[in-house]
């Protein structure tokens, strides 16, 4: 027995091949592709206006690994997290995020990760493997769908900010994002979509080589370079010089601008010194700055006091820079940035 192939890493030239190898017209392929991204069903029977024959056909050789909502949770600010088990028996996490206006998807790329920053949750877990295209790209759908019945409306952004370094799965980061935002799939605006990363380098230079139009956040978190090796080991090899060449790089082709993720921890990088590091860093390239509140995990760190916030916040502001206070959301179920570490 032929061993099936996953529906959705079959190219519709592929599938056209294969409809003509078996006497079908290869324009079903076509609707068969719709089916797979612009209307996102995760089964052969939903497509309706495919014939019985070639519906059994394309089960008897393919198959779709489907995300299985296994958990769901619902904070009190009515952020939801759902655990999702992967064919492989892996699971991963995903954040629907409602504010005024909008709902946000915090989406995972990986299975664990192995950067291990001293604040995240996540970093803890082992790294298990990258998610696939069809992963990254169910769980945007499975949670539009969510946002429909909570909030009645369709997700209006992504960001690539929940398990595992986005640019460590660079090829199925962005083919999963041409599959969101292409009118053949989900047709969502690249301008909602933010990718988040510790600071890959050479993947933040072909970003800007590759002409994304998608947004890019870096998770900064100090501008000093001793105190990011501390709480990024990442550091050690790819410091904030070379981060500082890959961010000119990138605003030189691209024009776009940066947004530095900034966890404010108690103590540790909430100082007037770690403020003037952070504005003289921060002059590189056009930016916005959101300081974030830091949710509790099981590390050392504390959060830095509402008060030194606001003044950390009032300094940059008297610097002429763009910042935003990110207040959490969903931490009473450990949905907030830093803790998806899979409890579920």
């Amino acid at each position: 027995m032929h061993e099936k192939k996953e529906i959705r890493t079959v190219s519709a030239q592929d599938i056209a091949e294969f409809l003509i190898q078996n006497g079908e017209k290869a324009f079903r392929a076509k609707q068969i592709n719709e089916w797979i991204w612009k209307k996102a069903v995760t089964s052969f029977d939903e497509m309706t206006n495919i014939s019985l024959k070639i519906r059994t056909l394309l089960a008897e050789h393919f198959e779709f690994q489907t995300l299985v909502p296994i958990t769901s949770q619902k904070s009190s600010d009515g952020t939801i997290k759902t655990a999702f088990k992967l064919h492989d028996g892996n699971v991963i996490e995903s954040v629907l995020i409602p504010s005024r206006s909008r709902t946000t998807v915090c989406v995972s790329s990986q299975v664990g990760c192995n950067l291990a920053c001293a604040f995240c949750a996540t970093g803890k877990l082992k790294m298990q493997r990258n998610l696939t295209v069809a992963e990254i790209f169910d769980q945007v759908a499975w949670v539009n769908k969510q946002s429909f019945r909570e909030y009645g409306h369709k997700l209006t952004n992504i960001v690539y900010m929940g398990m595992g370094e986005p640019l460590l799965n660079y090829e199925n980061v962005l083919k999963s994002i041409e599959y969101i935002t292409s009118e053949e799939g989900l047709a969502m605006s690249p301008q909602r979509i933010t990718v988040s990363t510790s600071g890959i380098i050479k993947n933040i230079k072909r970003l800007a080589d590759d002409d994304i139009k998608f947004e890019l956040a870096i998770s900064l978190h100090t501008a000093i370079n001793s105190k990011r090796s501390e709480l990024m080991p990442i550091n050690k090899t790819q410091d904030l010089e070379l981060l500082s060449d890959a961010i000119t790089y990138f605003h030189k082709k691209t024009g776009k601008r940066i947004t530095y993720e900034y966890l404010m921890l108690k103590g540790v990088n909430d100082s007037l010194a770690d403020a003037k590091k952070l504005a003289k860093f921060s002059k590189i390239a056009p930016c916005k700055i959101n300081l974030i509140e830091f949710n509790a995990t099981d590390s050392e760190f504390e959060g830095t006091d509402n008060e030194y916030m606001n003044k950390f916040a009032d300094f940059l502001e008297s610097k002429n820079l763009i910042v935003n206070v990110r207040r959490s959301k969903g931490k009473d179920i450990d949905a907030a940035c830093g803790q998806l570490a899979n409890k579920s």
